[in-house]
Protein backbone atom coordinates (compact mmCIF):
# COMPACT_ATOMS: atom_id res chain seq x y z
CA UNK A 1 0.00 0.00 0.00
CA UNK A 2 2.88 2.41 0.64
CA UNK A 3 3.96 2.04 -2.97
CA UNK A 4 0.42 2.68 -4.15
CA UNK A 5 0.04 5.96 -2.23
CA UNK A 6 2.80 7.64 -4.20
CA UNK A 7 0.99 7.06 -7.50
CA UNK A 8 -2.53 8.11 -6.56
CA UNK A 9 -2.17 11.68 -7.81
CA UNK A 10 -1.69 10.22 -11.26
CA UNK A 11 -4.92 8.21 -10.95
CA UNK A 12 -7.31 10.49 -9.06
CA UNK A 13 -8.27 13.83 -10.61
CA UNK A 14 -7.85 16.92 -8.36
CA UNK A 15 -11.62 17.49 -7.83
CA UNK A 16 -11.78 14.12 -6.03
CA UNK A 17 -8.93 14.62 -3.53
CA UNK A 18 -11.34 15.70 -0.79
CA UNK A 19 -13.73 12.83 -1.51
CA UNK A 20 -10.81 10.40 -1.32
CA UNK A 21 -9.88 11.68 2.14
CA UNK A 22 -13.50 11.35 3.31
CA UNK A 23 -13.63 7.74 2.13
CA UNK A 24 -10.33 6.95 3.88
CA UNK A 25 -11.75 8.42 7.08
CA UNK A 26 -14.97 6.38 6.76
CA UNK A 27 -17.16 9.49 6.93
CA UNK A 28 -19.84 8.44 4.45
CA UNK A 29 -21.85 5.33 3.55
CA UNK A 30 -23.04 6.75 0.20
CA UNK A 31 -20.94 8.57 -2.39
CA UNK A 32 -22.97 10.17 -5.19
CA UNK A 33 -20.73 11.02 -8.14
CA UNK A 34 -22.53 13.16 -10.67
CA UNK A 35 -21.07 15.13 -13.54
CA UNK A 36 -20.60 15.52 -17.24
CA UNK A 37 -18.80 13.49 -19.84
CA UNK A 38 -15.08 13.10 -19.14
CA UNK A 39 -15.38 14.12 -15.48
CA UNK A 40 -13.36 11.06 -14.30
CA UNK A 41 -16.06 9.98 -11.83
CA UNK A 42 -16.08 6.34 -13.00
CA UNK A 43 -12.29 6.18 -12.89
CA UNK A 44 -12.37 7.52 -9.34
CA UNK A 45 -14.96 4.97 -8.19
CA UNK A 46 -13.00 2.07 -9.67
CA UNK A 47 -9.74 3.14 -8.03
CA UNK A 48 -11.41 3.63 -4.63
CA UNK A 49 -12.99 0.17 -4.75
CA UNK A 50 -9.67 -1.56 -5.44
CA UNK A 51 -7.90 0.49 -2.77
CA UNK A 52 -10.62 -0.30 -0.27
CA UNK A 53 -10.38 -4.03 -0.93
CA UNK A 54 -6.60 -3.98 -0.54
CA UNK A 55 -6.98 -2.22 2.82
CA UNK A 56 -9.69 -4.57 4.11
CA UNK A 57 -9.16 -8.30 3.40
CA UNK A 58 -12.77 -9.06 4.41
CA UNK A 59 -14.41 -6.71 1.93
CA UNK A 60 -15.52 -7.74 -1.56
CA UNK A 61 -17.31 -5.58 -4.13
CA UNK A 62 -20.37 -5.90 -6.32
CA UNK A 63 -21.02 -3.65 -9.30
CA UNK A 64 -24.35 -3.14 -11.05
CA UNK A 65 -25.58 -1.84 -14.36
CA UNK A 66 -29.28 -1.95 -15.17
CA UNK A 67 -28.74 -4.32 -18.13
CA UNK A 68 -26.32 -7.23 -17.80
CA UNK A 69 -25.05 -7.16 -21.40
CA UNK A 70 -23.55 -3.69 -20.85
CA UNK A 71 -21.21 -4.84 -18.06
CA UNK A 72 -18.24 -6.20 -19.99
CA UNK A 73 -17.57 -3.12 -22.10
CA UNK A 74 -18.12 -0.67 -19.26
CA UNK A 75 -17.53 -1.44 -15.57
CA UNK A 76 -15.65 -4.70 -16.12
CA UNK A 77 -13.17 -2.94 -18.40
CA UNK A 78 -13.05 0.01 -15.99
CA UNK A 79 -12.10 -2.23 -13.07
CA UNK A 80 -9.40 -3.92 -15.13
CA UNK A 81 -7.97 -0.48 -15.85
CA UNK A 82 -7.95 0.43 -12.14
CA UNK A 83 -6.31 -2.84 -11.13
CA UNK A 84 -3.59 -2.49 -13.76
CA UNK A 85 -3.08 1.22 -12.99
CA UNK A 86 -2.48 0.34 -9.34
CA UNK A 87 0.09 -2.29 -10.33
CA UNK A 88 -2.01 -5.19 -9.06
CA UNK A 89 -2.80 -6.86 -12.40
CA UNK A 90 -0.95 -10.10 -11.64
CA UNK A 91 -2.77 -10.46 -8.31
CA UNK A 92 -6.27 -10.74 -9.80
CA UNK A 93 -7.78 -13.73 -11.58
CA UNK A 94 -10.08 -12.69 -14.42
CA UNK A 95 -13.29 -14.60 -15.18
CA UNK A 96 -16.10 -13.93 -17.63
CA UNK A 97 -18.55 -16.72 -16.76
CA UNK A 98 -19.56 -15.78 -14.18
CA UNK A 99 -18.11 -12.30 -14.58
CA UNK A 100 -15.74 -11.85 -11.63
CA UNK A 101 -12.32 -10.57 -10.65
CA UNK A 102 -10.76 -12.54 -7.80
CA UNK A 103 -7.93 -11.24 -5.61
CA UNK A 104 -5.63 -14.27 -5.38
CA UNK A 105 -4.02 -13.64 -1.94
CA UNK A 106 -7.36 -13.54 -0.04
CA UNK A 107 -10.09 -14.77 -2.38
CA UNK A 108 -11.91 -11.41 -2.30
CA UNK A 109 -14.14 -10.85 -5.31
CA UNK A 110 -15.34 -8.08 -7.55
CA UNK A 111 -18.68 -9.35 -8.84
CA UNK A 112 -20.59 -7.86 -11.79
CA UNK A 113 -24.35 -8.14 -12.11
CA UNK A 114 -27.18 -6.74 -14.18
CA UNK A 115 -30.19 -5.40 -12.30
CA UNK A 116 -32.75 -6.51 -14.91
CA UNK A 117 -34.51 -8.24 -11.98
CA UNK A 118 -33.53 -6.64 -8.64
CA UNK A 119 -35.03 -9.62 -6.79
CA UNK A 120 -32.25 -11.90 -8.10
CA UNK A 121 -29.80 -10.18 -5.74
CA UNK A 122 -31.41 -12.07 -2.84
CA UNK A 123 -29.38 -15.13 -3.82
CA UNK A 124 -26.04 -13.30 -3.73
CA UNK A 125 -23.71 -14.87 -1.12
CA UNK A 126 -19.98 -15.00 -0.51
CA UNK A 127 -18.09 -17.95 0.93
CA UNK A 128 -16.28 -15.59 3.28
CA UNK A 129 -16.25 -11.90 4.08
CA UNK A 130 -18.96 -9.47 3.01
CA UNK A 131 -19.76 -6.94 0.31
CA UNK A 132 -18.01 -3.83 1.59
CA UNK A 133 -18.41 -1.93 -1.68
CA UNK A 134 -21.36 -1.47 -4.03
CA UNK A 135 -21.32 0.54 -7.21
CA UNK A 136 -24.35 1.50 -9.28
CA UNK A 137 -22.95 2.77 -12.57
CA UNK A 138 -25.19 4.86 -14.86
CA UNK A 139 -27.71 5.29 -12.07
CA UNK A 140 -30.20 6.98 -14.39
CA UNK A 141 -30.79 3.65 -16.15
CA UNK A 142 -32.59 2.36 -13.06
CA UNK A 143 -36.37 2.82 -12.88
CA UNK A 144 -36.41 4.37 -9.42
CA UNK A 145 -35.13 4.26 -5.86
CA UNK A 146 -37.10 1.11 -5.02
CA UNK A 147 -34.85 -0.96 -7.29
CA UNK A 148 -31.78 0.34 -5.47
CA UNK A 149 -33.30 -0.23 -2.04
CA UNK A 150 -34.19 -3.85 -2.91
CA UNK A 151 -30.67 -4.62 -4.11
CA UNK A 152 -28.95 -2.97 -1.13
CA UNK A 153 -31.18 -4.75 1.37
CA UNK A 154 -30.20 -8.07 -0.20
CA UNK A 155 -26.48 -7.42 -0.59
CA UNK A 156 -25.45 -5.44 2.50
CA UNK A 157 -25.71 -8.03 5.25
CA UNK A 158 -23.30 -8.65 8.10
CA UNK A 159 -19.65 -7.70 8.11
CA UNK A 160 -18.32 -4.21 8.70
CA UNK A 161 -19.14 -0.87 7.14
CA UNK A 162 -20.16 -0.77 3.49
CA UNK A 163 -19.75 2.09 1.03
CA UNK A 164 -22.08 2.50 -1.95
CA UNK A 165 -21.03 4.49 -5.01
CA UNK A 166 -23.55 5.97 -7.45
CA UNK A 167 -22.23 7.46 -10.68
CA UNK A 168 -24.25 9.17 -13.39
CA UNK A 169 -24.68 12.07 -15.76
CA UNK A 170 -27.62 14.10 -14.39
CA UNK A 171 -30.77 13.79 -16.55
CA UNK A 172 -31.89 16.95 -18.30
CA UNK A 173 -35.16 17.19 -16.33
CA UNK A 174 -35.08 18.30 -12.70
CA UNK A 175 -38.12 16.05 -12.10
CA UNK A 176 -36.18 12.87 -12.83
CA UNK A 177 -36.03 10.72 -9.69
CA UNK A 178 -32.22 10.76 -9.64
CA UNK A 179 -32.03 14.56 -9.64
CA UNK A 180 -34.71 14.81 -6.96
CA UNK A 181 -32.96 12.20 -4.79
CA UNK A 182 -29.61 13.98 -5.08
CA UNK A 183 -31.17 17.13 -3.62
CA UNK A 184 -32.23 15.38 -0.43
CA UNK A 185 -30.19 15.80 2.71
CA UNK A 186 -29.49 12.28 3.98
CA UNK A 187 -27.23 11.36 6.87
CA UNK A 188 -24.12 9.56 5.67
CA UNK A 189 -24.50 10.75 2.07
CA UNK A 190 -21.99 12.84 0.11
CA UNK A 191 -23.07 14.28 -3.25
CA UNK A 192 -20.16 15.39 -5.42
CA UNK A 193 -20.26 17.15 -8.78
CA UNK A 194 -17.42 17.27 -11.27
CA UNK A 195 -16.81 18.07 -14.93
CA UNK A 196 -14.01 17.70 -17.44
CA UNK A 197 -12.52 21.11 -16.67
CA UNK A 198 -11.04 19.76 -13.42
CA UNK A 199 -9.37 16.80 -15.13
CA UNK A 200 -5.76 17.13 -16.38
CA UNK A 201 -5.88 17.92 -20.09
CA UNK A 202 -3.44 15.14 -20.96
CA UNK A 203 -5.81 12.55 -19.46
CA UNK A 204 -8.57 13.52 -21.88
CA UNK A 205 -6.60 14.46 -24.99
CA UNK A 206 -6.90 17.39 -27.36
CA UNK A 207 -9.60 15.70 -29.47
CA UNK A 208 -11.94 15.43 -26.46
CA UNK A 209 -11.42 19.08 -25.52
CA UNK A 210 -12.00 20.16 -29.12
CA UNK A 211 -15.32 18.26 -29.27
CA UNK A 212 -16.49 19.84 -26.03
CA UNK A 213 -15.62 23.34 -27.21
CA UNK A 214 -17.25 22.70 -30.57
CA UNK A 215 -20.54 21.80 -28.87
CA UNK A 216 -20.20 24.80 -26.53
CA UNK A 217 -20.04 27.15 -29.50
CA UNK A 218 -22.85 25.41 -31.40
CA UNK A 219 -25.35 24.68 -28.59
CA UNK A 220 -24.58 26.04 -25.13
CA UNK A 221 -27.51 24.29 -23.42
CA UNK A 222 -26.48 20.90 -24.83
CA UNK A 223 -22.86 21.60 -23.83
CA UNK A 224 -23.85 22.46 -20.26
CA UNK A 225 -25.82 19.25 -19.95
CA UNK A 226 -23.45 16.88 -21.75
CA UNK A 227 -20.06 18.16 -20.61
CA UNK A 228 -20.77 20.17 -17.44
CA UNK A 229 -23.40 17.76 -16.12
CA UNK A 230 -25.92 20.51 -15.44
CA UNK A 231 -29.65 19.92 -15.11
CA UNK A 232 -30.65 22.21 -17.97
CA UNK A 233 -34.35 21.38 -17.97
CA UNK A 234 -36.88 20.27 -20.52
CA UNK A 235 -37.63 23.80 -21.67
CA UNK A 236 -40.59 23.94 -19.33
CA UNK A 237 -38.84 25.10 -16.17
CA UNK A 238 -40.40 28.22 -14.72
CA UNK A 239 -37.21 29.42 -13.00
CA UNK A 240 -34.34 29.16 -15.47
CA UNK A 241 -32.43 31.62 -13.29
CA UNK A 242 -32.31 29.28 -10.28
CA UNK A 243 -28.75 28.72 -9.01
CA UNK A 244 -28.10 25.87 -6.56
CA UNK A 245 -24.86 26.41 -4.66
CA UNK A 246 -23.32 26.62 -1.20
CA UNK A 247 -24.20 29.76 0.76
CA UNK A 248 -21.83 30.67 3.58
CA UNK A 249 -22.72 32.13 6.98
CA UNK A 250 -20.78 35.23 5.97
CA UNK A 251 -22.96 35.74 2.91
CA UNK A 252 -26.12 35.28 4.98
CA UNK A 253 -24.95 37.80 7.56
CA UNK A 254 -24.22 40.36 4.83
CA UNK A 255 -27.93 41.05 4.32
CA UNK A 256 -29.19 43.82 6.54
CA UNK A 257 -32.87 43.59 5.72
CA UNK A 258 -34.51 40.20 5.33
CA UNK A 259 -37.90 39.18 3.94
CA UNK A 260 -40.04 36.45 5.49
CA UNK A 261 -43.07 34.62 4.11
CA UNK A 262 -45.33 31.81 5.29
CA UNK A 263 -47.69 29.66 3.22
CA UNK A 264 -50.10 27.67 5.38
CA UNK A 265 -50.60 23.99 4.72
CA UNK A 266 -54.06 22.52 4.40
CA UNK A 267 -54.83 18.80 4.82
CA UNK A 268 -51.63 17.04 3.71
CA UNK A 269 -50.00 20.16 2.25
CA UNK A 270 -47.01 21.45 4.21
CA UNK A 271 -46.51 24.76 5.97
CA UNK A 272 -43.69 26.55 4.16
CA UNK A 273 -41.75 29.31 5.92
CA UNK A 274 -39.01 31.06 3.93
CA UNK A 275 -36.48 33.79 4.63
CA UNK A 276 -34.82 35.73 1.80
CA UNK A 277 -32.15 38.33 1.28
CA UNK A 278 -32.42 40.63 -1.73
CA UNK A 279 -29.65 42.54 -3.50
CA UNK A 280 -31.29 45.16 -5.72
CA UNK A 281 -28.00 46.19 -7.34
CA UNK A 282 -27.16 42.65 -8.45
CA UNK A 283 -30.81 41.70 -9.03
CA UNK A 284 -30.29 38.62 -6.89
CA UNK A 285 -32.48 36.90 -4.29
CA UNK A 286 -30.63 34.63 -1.84
CA UNK A 287 -32.50 32.14 0.33
CA UNK A 288 -31.39 32.39 3.94
CA UNK A 289 -33.52 29.72 5.59
CA UNK A 290 -36.61 27.53 5.43
CA UNK A 291 -39.00 25.53 7.57
CA UNK A 292 -41.16 22.87 5.94
CA UNK A 293 -43.56 20.66 7.85
CA UNK A 294 -46.98 19.03 7.52
CA UNK A 295 -49.69 19.34 10.16
CA UNK A 296 -47.47 21.40 12.43
CA UNK A 297 -49.20 22.28 15.72
CA UNK A 298 -49.74 26.03 16.14
CA UNK A 299 -47.41 26.37 19.11
CA UNK A 300 -44.65 24.51 17.26
CA UNK A 301 -45.18 26.57 14.10
CA UNK A 302 -45.02 29.82 16.09
CA UNK A 303 -41.80 28.64 17.73
CA UNK A 304 -40.23 27.89 14.34
CA UNK A 305 -41.24 31.31 13.00
CA UNK A 306 -39.85 33.17 16.03
CA UNK A 307 -36.63 31.16 15.91
CA UNK A 308 -36.03 32.02 12.26
CA UNK A 309 -37.52 35.50 12.00
CA UNK A 310 -37.46 36.84 15.57
CA UNK A 311 -39.74 39.95 15.66
CA UNK A 312 -39.43 40.72 11.96
CA UNK A 313 -42.53 40.98 9.79
CA UNK A 314 -43.74 37.66 8.38
CA UNK A 315 -46.12 37.97 5.41
CA UNK A 316 -48.63 35.13 5.43
CA UNK A 317 -51.26 33.61 3.19
CA UNK A 318 -54.26 35.93 3.58
CA UNK A 319 -56.65 33.06 2.82
CA UNK A 320 -56.51 32.05 6.49
CA UNK A 321 -56.93 35.11 8.74
CA UNK A 322 -57.63 32.83 11.71
CA UNK A 323 -54.13 31.36 11.50
CA UNK A 324 -52.61 34.83 11.27
CA UNK A 325 -54.53 35.90 14.37
CA UNK A 326 -53.41 32.80 16.26
CA UNK A 327 -49.78 33.48 15.37
CA UNK A 328 -50.11 37.10 16.50
CA UNK A 329 -51.51 35.83 19.80
CA UNK A 330 -48.26 33.88 20.12
CA UNK A 331 -46.13 37.01 19.60
CA UNK A 332 -45.36 36.40 15.93
CA UNK A 333 -45.29 39.62 13.88
CA UNK A 334 -47.58 38.09 11.26
CA UNK A 335 -49.40 40.16 8.62
CA UNK A 336 -51.56 39.17 5.66
CA UNK A 337 -50.06 39.28 2.19
CA UNK A 338 -52.05 41.61 -0.07
CA UNK A 339 -52.39 39.27 -3.07
CA UNK A 340 -55.07 40.62 -5.43
CA UNK A 341 -55.95 39.90 -9.10
CA UNK A 342 -52.92 38.92 -11.15
CA UNK A 343 -50.61 38.85 -8.11
CA UNK A 344 -49.51 35.26 -8.74
CA UNK A 345 -48.50 35.87 -12.35
CA UNK A 346 -46.88 39.21 -11.56
CA UNK A 347 -44.90 37.78 -8.64
CA UNK A 348 -43.62 34.81 -10.60
CA UNK A 349 -42.62 36.97 -13.56
CA UNK A 350 -40.80 39.31 -11.19
CA UNK A 351 -38.83 36.36 -9.86
CA UNK A 352 -38.12 35.18 -13.41
CA UNK A 353 -36.69 38.60 -14.26
CA UNK A 354 -34.08 38.41 -11.50
CA UNK A 355 -30.54 37.71 -12.57
CA UNK A 356 -30.29 34.90 -10.00
CA UNK A 357 -32.40 33.07 -7.44
CA UNK A 358 -29.82 31.42 -5.19
CA UNK A 359 -30.64 28.42 -2.98
CA UNK A 360 -28.31 26.21 -0.98
CA UNK A 361 -29.61 22.59 -1.32
CA UNK A 362 -27.95 21.62 1.98
CA UNK A 363 -29.56 24.45 3.95
CA UNK A 364 -32.89 24.53 2.13
CA UNK A 365 -33.50 21.15 0.44
CA UNK A 366 -37.26 21.60 0.08
CA UNK A 367 -36.90 24.95 -1.66
CA UNK A 368 -34.22 23.53 -3.95
CA UNK A 369 -36.50 20.65 -4.91
CA UNK A 370 -39.66 22.71 -5.39
CA UNK A 371 -38.14 25.58 -7.33
CA UNK A 372 -36.03 23.35 -9.58
CA UNK A 373 -38.96 21.08 -10.51
CA UNK A 374 -41.63 23.75 -10.95
CA UNK A 375 -42.67 23.59 -14.62
CA UNK A 376 -45.30 25.20 -16.83
CA UNK A 377 -48.62 23.47 -17.34
CA UNK A 378 -48.84 20.99 -20.23
CA UNK A 379 -51.73 20.31 -22.58
CA UNK A 380 -52.99 16.79 -23.27
CA UNK A 381 -50.33 16.36 -25.95
CA UNK A 382 -47.52 17.18 -23.53
CA UNK A 383 -46.85 20.66 -24.94
CA UNK A 384 -46.05 23.44 -22.49
CA UNK A 385 -48.61 26.18 -21.92
CA UNK A 386 -47.94 29.72 -20.70
CA UNK A 387 -49.68 28.89 -17.41
CA UNK A 388 -48.31 28.36 -13.91
CA UNK A 389 -49.62 25.23 -12.14
CA UNK A 390 -51.20 25.64 -8.71
CA UNK A 391 -49.53 22.61 -7.13
CA UNK A 392 -46.21 21.77 -5.47
CA UNK A 393 -45.52 25.50 -5.16
CA UNK A 394 -45.66 26.09 -1.41
CA UNK A 395 -42.16 27.59 -1.31
CA UNK A 396 -42.96 29.68 -4.39
CA UNK A 397 -46.09 31.11 -2.78
CA UNK A 398 -44.28 31.87 0.47
CA UNK A 399 -41.49 33.52 -1.51
CA UNK A 400 -43.94 35.81 -3.30
CA UNK A 401 -45.47 36.80 0.04
CA UNK A 402 -42.07 37.49 1.61
CA UNK A 403 -40.80 39.70 -1.22
CA UNK A 404 -44.12 41.50 -1.69
CA UNK A 405 -42.69 44.94 -0.70
CA UNK A 406 -39.94 44.68 -3.33
CA UNK A 407 -42.28 43.29 -5.99
CA UNK A 408 -44.82 46.04 -5.29
CA UNK A 409 -42.11 48.70 -5.64
CA UNK A 410 -41.21 47.41 -9.11
CA UNK A 411 -44.91 47.39 -10.04
CA UNK A 412 -45.27 51.05 -8.98
CA UNK A 413 -42.16 52.01 -10.94
CA UNK A 414 -43.57 50.30 -14.03
CA UNK A 415 -46.86 52.15 -13.68
CA UNK A 416 -45.05 55.47 -13.28
CA UNK A 417 -43.14 54.89 -16.50
CA UNK A 418 -46.35 54.13 -18.38
CA UNK A 419 -47.84 57.45 -17.24
CA UNK A 420 -44.98 59.30 -18.94
CA UNK A 421 -46.05 58.08 -22.40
Amino acid sequence: MDALRTSLRGLIAPPFYGVHRCIRAGEYAEIWLKGGRGSAKSSFASVEIVLGMLRNPEASAIIYRKVANTLRESVYSQMLWAIDALGAGMLFQRKLSPMELIYRPTGQKIVFRGADDPGKSKSMKLKSGYFGFLWFEELTEFAGPDDITTIKASVIRGGGKAVTFYSYNPPVSARNWVNEEALKTVAGRLVHHSDYRGVPREWLGDAFIAEAEKLRDANERAYRHTYLGEVTGTGGQVFDNLVLRTITDEEINSFGQCYNGLDFGFATDPDALVRWGYDAKLQRAVMLGEFYGSRTPLDALAAHVKRMCRREVVRCDSADPRMIAELRNREVNAVAARKGPGSVEHGIRWLQDLREIVVDPARCPNAARELSTYEYQRDRHGNFLAEFPDKDNHVGDATRYSLEPVIAMRKLQTMDKRLLF
